[in-house]
């Protein structure tokens, strides 16, 4: 009993030194980042390093990395909970950000002439089951808006489009372009009446094939394209894409990235489609992307396949654009402070798991940030 009193007083006495890790700066390596102090920025570190106290105590769960970057250096990269540096991060549903890139890389290379182009002409041999000549008018842009006329809700259990089912059947793609038309319930608001004139609707198999016709434009794989359009010129040398049942490609969930690489798809958002002076994806496209097309939530917007939130930066209300995925995954982007910050997770399908990403930017990143 002596022994096990001694041992816990030993534990309480030098945990909070193990915990309390004085701040550095996140080092170079080949990845192409360039690297800076956040204390000679003007970061609250006091902040930055509370994290892996934090981590240790149970106030954030599951979370495995943290990395920020200020003005196109990283400033802070801290890793938890058994992630690494060189951990590839399931990010789920950010994949779908990914996918709107694509289609802004595939419409740069002349492969698909513009986001009004219709869904169905991609997959002319496809015979359906109910033809319905709406569906025709179905654009890219739709899908890019989750705002299509598909009776198409993950998050209504009932609905017939909703993921989990498409996930089940064996071919993803003849799901998707057999889903019926969606009525309206006297409480949803129709397309004129909405906010953008697009009534969205959060839809998976909608990315799926936005990045199906990513694959049909350009003929080749969609893991192929975004290794030869993003990855390759923003120096990323691994990473992994999910396959459909039938082998397409999955826009809409599971790809694999180090957090530093995720980093980078946020910087290149950040700067209009640059990495490091190079035009990667052309700027008219990064604004039309990061611009709101739907209501997504009372307090969110969506732009293509990129949300916009709300937070409050020194009391005024400031837009912050992310790719948000399962398990709390999040890469924030910060136009008007110059600022990414990369949150992976593990918390999936855990209801605390947003919040608690979007808390920890909120109480951690955001407050720490230098003032103007």
């Amino acid at each position: 009993m002596l022994r096990h009193r001694l041992a816990c007083l030993i534990l309480a006495l030098t945990a909070p030194a193990a915990w309390a890790a004085a701040y550095a700066p996140p080092k170079p390596g080949p990845d192409g980042w360039p690297t800076a102090s956040a204390a000679t920025l003007g970061w609250d570190t006091a902040l930055l390093d509370s994290l892996p106290a934090k981590m240790a105590d149970g106030t954030y769960k599951k979370i495995t990395s943290v990395v920020v970057a200020d003005h196109g250096r990283l400033v802070y990269e801290g890793y938890f909970n058994g992630g690494s540096a060189e951990a590839l991060n399931d990010v789920r549903s950010a994949t779908k950000s990914l996918t709107a890139m694509l289609v802004g890389a595939a419409i740069a290379r002349g492969a698909i002439k513009d986001v009004h182009a219709p869904v169905y002409a991609f997959f002319p041999e496809m015979k359906l089951e109910k033809p319905d000549p709406r569906r025709a008018g179905i654009t890219l842009e739709d899908l890019l808006t989750m705002s299509s006329i598909w009776e198409c809700d993950d998050d209504n259990q009932f609905s017939t489009g909703n993921e989990e089912r498409m996930y089940v059947s064996e071919r993803w793609l003849g799901f998707a372009l057999n889903l019926p038309v969606r009525g309206y319930a006297p409480w949803v608001q129709r397309p004129a009446d909405s906010p953008y004139g697009r009534t969205f609707s959060y839809c998976t198999a909608g990315a799926f094939v936005a990045g199906a016709a990513v694959e049909r434009a350009v003929k080749e794989p969609l893991a192929t394209f975004a290794r030869d359009a993003l990855e390759q010129p923003l120096g990323i040398t691994e990473s992994h894409w999910n396959v459909s049942s039938e082998g397409i490609g999955m826009g809409g969930g599971g790809t694999r990235y180090r957090s530093r690489d995720l980093a980078k798809f946020g910087e290149l958002a950040l700067d209009g489609g640059a990495w490091k002076g190079k035009q990667v994806l052309p700027a008219a496209w990064v604004k039309a992307m990061l611009s709101p097309h739907a209501q997504a939530r009372e307090e969110a917007e969506y732009g293509y396949l990129w949300w916009r939130f709300h937070f409050a930066i020194d009391g005024v209300d400031t837009p912050v654009w992310a790719m948000s995925g399962n398990g709390g995954n999040y890469v924030f982007v910060v136009p008007s402070r110059g600022v990414v910050a990369v949150i992976t997770s593990q918390a999936y399908n855990e209801r605390f798991a947003h919040p608690q990403s979007q808390g920890l930017f909120r109480d951690i990143v955001l407050k720490a940030l230098p003032k103007p």
